[in-house]
C-alpha cells in the first residue's frame, strides 16, 4: 500500500515514517520506533491526540488500524520514566500531560522569537494555548470548547479558593459563563490550564512591558509564551534560521528566551503595538451596542447585567 505516512515526533526531533500501511501491526510500528531513537522496548510510550492520550502497545499482533492510527497522523514517542519505589510528590494532573504536543529540535540561539497570530475570535487565548501545545493554530471551534469545559469543571470543584470575591460572580454562574463561546478567557482561565497541562505559561504584556509568569510557583520543568496587547493573545514561537524547525516550548532555566521576550514587549510597548484598554471598542452581544473603553463596558455591565461582549 502506497501513500502512507506517518510524523513522528521525539525528543530529539521530527521524522516521517512511510514504510508502514495500515495492514501493519503494533510491533511493525515498534521496530521502526525503535530505529530513530534508543528506548529500552518495555519503556516505549506513543501517544496521540489532545489532550495526548498514550495507545496501548501490549499486544504486538494488534493492527495500526485497530488503534485508529491512519496516515498522515503525529505520534509522539516518549520514553516512560522507571517509576520511583515511593512517590516523591503527587499532582491531581500528570505534568507531563502538555509537555509533548511540541517536542521540536531545540533550535537554541540559531533562531528568532516571533509571534504567530490567531484570530481574533473570542477565543484567541485557547487558541494561542493549543499552538504552544501542538506546534499549529486550529480553528477554535475544535479546541476552545474543550479547554473552556476544563475551567468550568475546575471551578466549580474548588468553589472555597474560586469564590465570588475572586470571581466577580456566583461561582456557578461564572462556570455557565465561561462556557459560552463569547466569553473571553483571562488570568482565571491561564492559571487553570498551567495547572491542568503542567506547564509555566509566561504572558508577555506589551501594555507594561512585564511578563506575567502563571505556574512559576509550581516548579514546572517547562514554559510557554503568549503575547499579550490588552485585549488580544497571540502565541510566541522560535524560529530556526533555516526555517524548517519551530520551538514552542522551552526548559524553565532558558534565561536566554526570556530576555528576548521581554526585548519584544519593550519594543512593541514603545511603538505603541498594544489595545489602550480605556479606548478600545467592543460589542455587547446581547444588545448589539458598540462601548468604547474599560469604564464604559464595566457601567454597562453593571446597569443591564450583560455580560457578553465580543471584539470589534
Amino acid at each position: 500500500m502506497t501513500g502512507f505516512a506517518l510524523k513522528i515526533k521525539t525528543k530529539t526531533g521530527q521524522h516521517v515514517v512511510r514504510t508502514l500501511n495500515c495492514d501493519s501491526t503494533v510491533g511493525n510500528l515498534k521496530s521502526e520506533l525503535l530505529t530513530l531513537q534508543n528506548i529500552p522496548i518495555n519503556r516505549l510510550q506513543i501517544l496521540s491526540g489532545f489532550p495526548p492520550k498514550a495507545f496501548d502497545l501490549t499486544s504486538d499482533t494488534t493492527l495500526l488500524s485497530e488503534l485508529g492510527i491512519k496516515s498522515g497522523d503525529t505520534l509522539i514517542v516518549e520514553e516512560k520514566p522507571i517509576a520511583p519505589e515511593t512517590p516523591v510528590r503527587l499532582h491531581p494532573v500528570s505534568t507531563e500531560q502538555g509537555r509533548h504536543h511540541v517536542s521540536e529540535n531545540q533550535v537554541g540561539c540559531h533562531g528568532i522569537l516571533m509571534k504567530k497570530i490567531v484570530p481574533a475570535d473570542n477565543s484567541c487565548l485557547f487558541t494561542s494555548i493549543h499552538f504552544v501545545l501542538n506546534g499549529k493554530v486550529e480553528n477554535s471551534e475544535n479546541v476552545a470548547p474543550l479547554m473552556r469545559q476544563m475551567i468550568a469543571e475546575a471551578i466549580s470543584k474548588d468553589p472555597e479558593n474560586f469564590s465570588e470575591a475572586i470571581l466577580g460572580k456566583p461561582n456557578q454562574e461564572y462556570c455557565n459563563w465561561i462556557l459560552n463561546d463569547t466569553t473571553w478567557g483571562g488570568g482565571i482561565e491561564i492559571a487553570i490550564l498551567s495547572n491542568h497541562f503542567g506547564i509555566e505559561i509566561d504572558v508577555v504584556d506589551t501594555t507594561n512591558a512585564v511578563i506575567n509568569r502563571f505556574g512559576e510557583d509550581r516548579d514546572y520543568a517547562h514554559r510557554v509564551l503568549l503575547l499579550f496587547d490588552g485585549i488580544h493573545y497571540d502565541p510566541l514561537y522560535l524560529e530556526s534560521l533555516e526555517g524548517n524547525v519551530i520551538q514552542t516550548i522551552f526548559p524553565v532555566d532558558d534565561d536566554k528566551i526570556l530576555r528576548e521576550a521581554e526585548q519584544i514587549a519593550q519594543e512593541a510597548k514603545s511603538s505603541r503595538q498594544f489595545t489602550d484598554v480605556n479606548k478600545f471598542t467592543v460589542k455587547c452581544l446581547v444588545c448589539n451596542i458598540l462601548i468604547s473603553g474599560q469604564g464604559e463596558v464595566q457601567q454597562h455591565a453593571k446597569s443591564t447585567g450583560h455580560m457578553n461582549f465580543g471584539e470589534v
